[in-house]
C-alpha cells in the first residue's frame, strides 16, 4: 500500500491536526507549588506539530479542536493565531460561567533543570476538547473540498474520553 498524498495545489492545508490545545502555565525557574506568577503559552501534542511545521517550514497548517467561548478560550485562540496556525475548525462551546459542564484545558509545566526532567501537571477534566464527538466535524468537507495533505492526531487525545476515541476513528477513516 502506498500513500496517495494530494498535491499542494489541491489543498488549503499542508497539515491538519486533531487534538486538545491547553493554556500552558510556566512558573519560570521555580516550582508550580511555590509560584506566584506564571508565563502563559499554548500547547498540546497534536497542535505542537502544526505550529512547528508552520513556524519552521512555513507550511499551511490548521487544527481541529474545541474551546469554551470565554476569555480563556479566546486567549488560547489568540496564541494559535500568533503561531500562524489556521483556526477555521475550532468548535466553540457555551460557557456556563463556572466551568461545571465544560472548561478549557490547563497545563502547569515546570522546566527541567540538571538531572530533574520537566514536570507537567495537566488539568483537563470536562474540557471542551474532551467532549468532542463523532459528527462534530464534516470530514468530507475538510478532506474533500478544503483539502489537507497530511492529517495528524495522537493517542492522548484519543484517550481523553470515549467520544474522542470514536471521533479519532471517524477522522482517520474519512
Amino acid at each position: 500500500m502506498s500513500l496517495q498524498i494530494k498535491s499542494a495545489s489541491e489543498c488549503q492545508f499542508d497539515q491538519l491536526s486533531l487534538g486538545e490545545i491547553m493554556l500552558r502555565l510556566d512558573p519560570g525557574e521555580g516550582r508550580v507549588r511555590t509560584a506566584r506568577s506564571f508565563t502563559a503559552w499554548e500547547g498540546g501534542g497534536e497542535y505542537n506539530t502544526s505550529r512547528g511545521l508552520r513556524k519552521c517550514f512555513g507550511l499551511k497548517t490548521g487544527v481541529c479542536t474545541a474551546f469554551v467561548d470565554n476569555e480563556v478560550g479566546h486567549l488560547i485562540e489568540d496564541f494559535v493565531m500568533q503561531g500562524g496556525v489556521a483556526t477555521d475548525f475550532i468548535k466553540w462551546r457555551e460557557d456556563d460561567g463556572i466551568g461545571r459542564t465544560v472548561r478549557n484545558g490547563l497545563n502547569f509545566t515546570e522546566r527541567g533543570f540538571g538531572i530533574r526532567g520537566a514536570v507537567g501537571t495537566p488539568d483537563r477534566g470536562n474540557t471542551a476538547a474532551s467532549q468532542l464527538k463523532p459528527g462534530d466535524f464534516d470530514w468530507d468537507y475538510i478532506f474533500g473540498k478544503v483539502g489537507a495533505r497530511w492529517f495528524h492526531t495522537g493517542g492522548i487525545f484519543a484517550a481523553l474520553s470515549a467520544t474522542t476515541a470514536e471521533l479519532t476513528i471517524e477522522a482517520v477513516k474519512a
